[in-house]
């Protein structure tokens, strides 16, 4: 998170005392002692917030809070006055003031009002960010959905790999889409404008692979369940990558290949070639939190394809979705989301889950629910399920919510 402070104040002994004191919190404070100054400080990408004296010669920090504003809406403006002039607090706040603080004020207070500003500011810079990636066309970002911790670190791992032309072996349970993943390593890849070829190992011949091999040549051959490949197969692979330059490699399977390798039942030259670079996609039981995001999407493209209407995905059916194992995984909520949006589906089946565990999923998907209803405000969220702020943040706690994500 960004920890740098801009610090505006004429009076020399007041800029070094506060100066001091966001030192000493580990900030990064830099200085300025008029708005010609701070001024040429400010512009739209500023990894950090402001701090200003409202009553300063020439321009004051009301000038100063109007130039941030006119660059950057979303720029957080601390104001400071020593007069504790109530309409002054009402006009700053209306200005669009982060917050206001009467001087002296205590270190505490000011550090507590800093901290919020800049995580304010880190989250504005962040969505800024992962915006950027999307208008560029960043397939992480188009193609693999998902809000939780494990998403994001999902998209960097593949982003990651992406850069290399090292083979890659992708691994996850059936139905979390090793393909796509595949696809998306392509499509981040310098090779993205030549050629992305599929072969399923369970049919692949020595004679195929060289076939896909060539055709594929300085592209991706993405071979879908390596661990199904005949043994002559493997043999002709590891050939392949051993003395050829072509495609790239890369390998899906829902198998141990670690523990077929070491069994025999998986050429271990292989399995030691293709696991140089991993990337693995976690299942939905991993990351419910991400299940109510995935059917939305899967809904919205059924109907977009089947030219229907989308349909009220409404709390209920969310805690229905909440409440199922999915081990089936994305490939199982894509064919209930076909369902739903034909309307021939019963999405609050639960299955074989315990009766506490159900529970804690329907607690958990109304909590995400009332967040993105009401756009990551938590404050709104906890008044939409009638919850004391204290019980919500508590129940956020529990369950690992951020309620950022959904702003």
């Amino acid at each position: 998170m960004t920890r740098r402070v801009l610090l505006v104040d004429d009076e020399a002994a007041v800029r070094e005392a506060l100066k001091q004191t966001l030192d000493l919190a580990d900030l990064q404070a830099d200085t300025a002692a008029s708005f010609v100054v701070a001024k040429d400080m400010i512009h739209r990408d500023f990894d950090g917030v402001i701090i200003s004296d409202v009553r300063m010669p020439g321009k004051d920090g009301f000038a100063l809070l109007k130039h941030v504003q006119s660059i950057d809406p979303d720029l957080p403006v601390i104001m400071l006055t020593g007069e504790g002039d109530i309409p002054m607090t009402v006009r700053a706040m209306a200005a669009g003031a982060f917050d206001f603080l009467e001087k002296p004020c205590a270190s505490s207070a000011l550090l507590a009002v800093v901290e919020k500003a800049l995580r304010n500011r880190a989250l504005v810079l962040e969505n800024r960010r992962l915006k950027q990636q999307l208008e560029k066309g960043d397939a992480a970002a188009r193609l693999l959905f998902g809000h939780s911790r494990l998403a994001e670190e999902l998209r960097a791992r593949v982003r990651s790999v992406a850069r290399t032309f090292a083979e890659v072996l992708i691994t996850g349970a059936p139905g979390t889409g090793t393909g796509k993943v595949a696809e998306v390593i392509h499509l981040l890849s310098g090779a993205a404008a030549r050629p992305f070829l599929k072969l399923p190992g369970a049919v692949a011949t020595p004679d195929s692979l060289r076939s896909a091999y060539e055709d594929a040549r300085g592209g991706t051959l993405f071979i879908d369940e390596v661990g199904a490949l005949p043994t002559v197969a493997q043999f002709a692979l590891l050939d392949l990558l051993d003395g050829h330059k072509g495609a790239r490699v890369l390998a899906g399977t829902y198998r141990d290949l670690r523990a077929e390798a070491e069994a025999n039942h998986f050429n271990p030259d292989l399995f030691y070639k293709l696991e140089l670079m991993q990337v693995r996609i976690p299942s939905l039981k991993e990351r419910p939190e991400d299940i109510p995001v995935l059917f939305r999407h899967y809904v919205a493209q059924a109907c977009d394809q089947a030219a229907l209407p989308v349909p009220e995905i409404t709390p209920n059916v969310v805690s229905g979705l909440m409440a199922q194992d999915w081990p089936g995984n994305a490939r199982s909520l894509m064919n209930a989301a076909m369902r739903f949006s034909m309307g021939l589906a019963d999405t609050q089946d639960a299955q074989d889950l315990g009766l506490a565990e159900q529970l804690a999923q329907v607690e958990r998907s109304l909590l995400v629910e009332a967040l993105r209803r009401n756009a990551g405000n938590a404050t709104d969220a906890a008044k939409a399920l009638k919850l004391p702020r204290k019980t919500f943040y508590d129940k956020l706690a529990r369950h690992g919510i951020r309620a950022e994500l959904y702003r």
